[in-house]
């Protein structure tokens, strides 16, 4: 897969991953942590601010991998 294509798919992917985290995060939070304190709030936006770097890792690993052996520059079919 050439790089530039690799990088558009995970751009979109990381894009894509934010604003649906986001709106399932304030989704639940809005059912679920509607009567809660102060404090539970903070707990919970503070641990789903976090846990969303853990896919965006994965996304960014994948987009650091080096191009498989044995395929020729993307210019030479």
């Amino acid at each position: 897969m050439p790089m530039r294509l690799k990088k558009l798919i995970g751009t979109v992917l990381l894009v894509a991953l934010v604003i649906v985290y986001a709106l399932v995060a304030t989704a639940v939070a809005t059912a679920r942590l509607a009567e809660s304190g102060p404090l539970v709030h903070l707990a919970f936006f503070l641990f789903t601010g976090l846990l969303w770097v853990l896919p965006a890792m994965g996304i960014i690993r994948w987009l650091m991998l080096p191009p498989r052996p044995g395929k020729g520059p993307a210019g030479t079919r």
